[in-house]
């Protein structure tokens, strides 16, 4: 993100393509983002924000929180959502619309055993996974 989104000459790589792009890194910075678009599902990724509130519609809000996050500590260690110890690497559209707190604990080397369950994957588009 901080390679090829910047204020420089080629601060943005390549076309937009509508925005596109602009709206992969807002999300990428929220540290989630849409893979397939029309599936409700966000795939996990590393916020750059401490906080974050999104409004959720109807007076509720979806609080993101990354704990101990900087330039050295990109990495997830765990992650819990609305009280429950989140171990898989994805989000659903529902968990956002109603509403609620993720947090992550951030630190300088990957968690190789955060995520890495084979029923932590995200759902596969393949017929076999539906």
């Amino acid at each position: 993100m901080k390679r090829w989104y910047n204020s420089g000459p080629f601060g943005l790589s390549g076309d937009d393509d509508g925005g596109a792009m602009s709206a992969w890194y807002v999300f990428s910075a929220m540290g989630f983002y849409p893979v397939c678009p029309g599936e409700p599902v966000y795939e996990i990724g590393s916020p750059i924000f401490d906080r974050l509130t999104l409004s959720a519609g109807g007076g509720k809000t979806f609080v993101i929180e990354a704990r101990n996050v900087s330039d050295m500590n990109k990495y997830i260690q765990s992650a819990v959502l609305n009280g429950q110890a989140l171990n898989k690497t994805w989000i659903a559209h529902a968990d956002i619309v109603r509403g609620g707190r993720l947090v992550f604990q951030m630190g300088s080397r990957p968690n190789q055993g955060w995520g890495s369950a084979p029923q932590s994957a995200p759902p596969s588009m393949s017929p076999a996974s539906r």
